[in-house]
């Protein structure tokens, strides 16, 4: 295997190294309540870290095995994927970058307006198709039920850290007044036309404020705090695999390079190229038979010099035999 080769094949293995993160990255995003309920947001980091990982192997086998045609296939899925995750991370950030929070009064937890946030975000989660699924899958979820469990007094409900999720979905808004019972119970609103959520409101625990714009809104701030720690994940692996990969492209240039002087060097064509591709020993070979034949031709290169010396040497003699025969005649 080529010394090319031998670096392409140790970044791929960095590579598939790279594949793990964003695999991870993508099955925490899933994992996430309110992920579950979003189907759209679920898989598409995944899906790509499986693909980086699958690319990344093929390159590994290309590279050890001498396959560049199955490295240039690498190459170019490789730059298609680092594209998309690229186009995944300006859009996760364009779509996630307003925030729509705003602080309460008295309370250690924030309240969202779905306004605040993207028009693309906004529109999603008020299409009355998508929020349908959405709503039901809250409400089936633990995303409520479990602060009962967690809060009991209301000094330590408003003290507490609460997801936007559950800021926006399971608690009417501060601004209409209620009185704490438990943290999905509230009573006797002083300020009903606070907000329109005010008359949303239920205590029935299937519905809550599934219903009010502070729930999507509330649905949409924990989207963008997620995906917010997400991309920081993948904005460094995504470096490191641009990185990668243009090391891999010189090296797959110079892999190039090097087949062709070995083709030229040894005299062979382009089909006993292929051939002979990633088989040293048969190359060694090669090289030893045009060894000997340069001792041989160098045999005769020599043979033929001592011949011409040879004739020379005669022609010298037959020169002095004529001078002194023509000096011996004027003796006579």
């Amino acid at each position: 295997m080529a010394v090319s080769n031998n670096i392409t094949a140790v970044l791929n293995f960095f590579a598939f190294l790279c594949s793990l993160p964003i695999i991870g990255a993508g099955i925490w995003l899933a994992s996430k309540q309110d992920n579950e309920c979003v189907r759209a947001f679920r898989w598409p980091v995944v899906l790509i870290g499986v693909l980086v990982l699958l690319v990344s192997l093929a390159g590994f086998v290309g590279a050890y095995w001498n396959r560049q045609g199955l490295l240039a296939v690498y190459l170019f899925s490789m730059a298609v994927l680092i594209i998309l995750l690229l186009a995944l991370l300006i859009f996760a950030f364009v779509v996630t970058r307003q925030d729509g929070s705003y602080a309460v009064a008295g309370r250690n937890y924030e309240e969202y307006r779905v306004q605040g946030y993207s028009d693309w975000l906004r529109n999603y989660v008020q299409n009355s198709g998508h929020w349908s699924q959405i709503r039901n899958c809250l409400a089936v979820s633990d995303v409520c039920p479990g602060l009962a469990r967690e809060y009991f007094t209301p000094d330590q409900f408003f003290q507490g850290h609460i997801s936007p999720l559950q800021s926006g979905c399971c608690k009417p808004p501060t601004v209409c007044g209620y009185t704490y019972v438990n943290p999905t119970v509230w009573v006797n609103p002083v300020n009903p036309m606070g907000d329109v959520d005010c008359n949303i409101w239920s205590n029935d625990q299937s519905v809550l404020c599934y219903d009010c714009s502070s729930c999507k809104a509330g649905l949409l701030g924990n989207l963008r705090k997620e995906w917010r720690k997400a991309n920081t994940i993948l904005i460094i692996t995504l470096v490191v695999l641009i990185w990668v990969y243009l090391i891999a492209c010189s090296a797959y240039k110079n892999a190039q390079t090097e087949s062709l002087f070995r083709r030229y060097k040894y005299g062979l064509g382009d089909d006993d190229e292929k051939d002979n591709e990633g088989e040293e020993d048969d190359a060694k070979m090669v090289g030893e038979c045009f060894q000997t034949e340069k001792i041989n031709l160098a045999v005769v290169e020599a043979f033929s010099f001592q011949k011409k010396r040879f004739r020379d040497l005669v022609q010298q003699l037959v020169s002095l035999g004529r001078v002194g025969g023509g000096y011996i005649r004027r003796l006579i």
